[in-house]
């Protein structure tokens, strides 16, 4: 009902009476009455006088309505502790593939290596699970189809050079704009699902928690949509997920990366690591030339850029 009485609002752009939208909707007046009452709630400017109602102006809102084509597949927190730990609750629960978790703020969000998210007012925080048909070996996968996605939404709405650093970093000029964070769980030769947390430098300042990352805001010099954003990327990561595209994702990330070929420092929860890194094998790791001329094949860890 909020859907259909947002989008009234939204194709009249002007005064529409309780009587027109309680006959549109098939419901009481009063039944309108309280329905705007809970968007006005909600933060919608709707203005309301003798004449009927108007929504005045738009705000930037993650509420599943917004999202008709996926409502039922959306989960939204105006705050919440980290979207990966309810994600992962609905997962083992038998939610439906491509459920999103969508919160305004986490209390708790959190990248690779425990380290702290800092989600602050006007980022883009959410994960996706997804039950791909896939054997764990090949589960890396579906996260660089992610990255992949993201980096293609950037550059197609906002013309944005984004770049992405191993293992699923968005960067732009050196600065971070997106970082990835992905859970997994296996029955056998399956994977059961895969949840990929995200979180998206928007409209806020990261610059406050992190002196080399950057939000879209500060590159285009004007707020964006985040509704736009998630639905253009939720559009284009499900296609290369339900397509053959996702055989060739490898192919179509280094095509993209800005990792190879260049000096890193990679830290694992065990060490660190210094060399070039030269490819992307079979599972995805990075394989690592060191000095001495050897490599070594790295799993799991955060990637640093040398040299910029």
């Amino acid at each position: 009902m909020k859907e259909r009485i947002l989008k009234i609002l939204r194709t009249e752009q002007t005064v529409v009476s309780g009587e027109s939208l309680s006959a549109m909707l098939g419901v009481s007046r009063v039944s309108v009455w309280k329905h705007i009452a809970k968007l006005r709630e909600h933060g919608y400017h709707i203005v309301a006088n003798a004449k009927g109602y108007r929504l005045s102006e738009e705000i930037d809102a993650l509420f599943p309505w917004e999202f008709p084509k996926r409502a039922f597949q959306i989960h939204f927190f105006p705050e919440t502790g980290s979207t990966m730990d309810i994600a992962r609750d609905l997962a083992r629960k038998g939610c439906p593939d491509f459920t999103v978790v969508i919160a305004e703020r986490q209390t708790k969000g959190r990248g690779r290596l425990k380290r702290v998210w800092h989600s602050a007012d006007g980022g883009l925080y959410f994960t996706v699970v997804t039950r791909p048909l896939l054997p764990p070996v090949h589960s890396f996968r579906v996260c660089f189809a992610a990255s992949v996605a993201l980096a293609e939404t950037l550059r197609t709405l906002y013309k944005i050079d984004a770049g992405v650093k191993w293992p699923n970093d968005i960067l732009v000029d050196g600065r971070k704009l997106s970082g990835m964070l992905s859970e997994m769980e296996a029955e056998a030769d399956r994977v059961a699902y895969i949840a990929i947390g995200i979180g998206i430098n928007v409209n806020n300042d990261p610059c406050v928690y992190e002196a080399d990352a950057v939000s879209i805001s500060q590159l285009l010099g004007r707020k964006v949509s985040r509704k736009r954003l998630l639905t253009c990327f939720l559009d284009l990561f499900e296609t290369k997920l339900h397509s053959q595209a996702l055989d060739n994702i490898v192919t179509e990330w280094k095509r993209r990366t800005i990792t190879l070929d260049r000096a890193v420092k990679i830290v694992t929860v065990k060490e660190t690591l210094e060399g070039v890194a030269r490819d992307i094998d079979l599972t995805g790791a990075l394989v690592l030339e060191l000095d001495d001329g050897t490599t070594r094949n790295v799993v799991y860890g955060d990637c640093f850029l040398k040299n910029q």
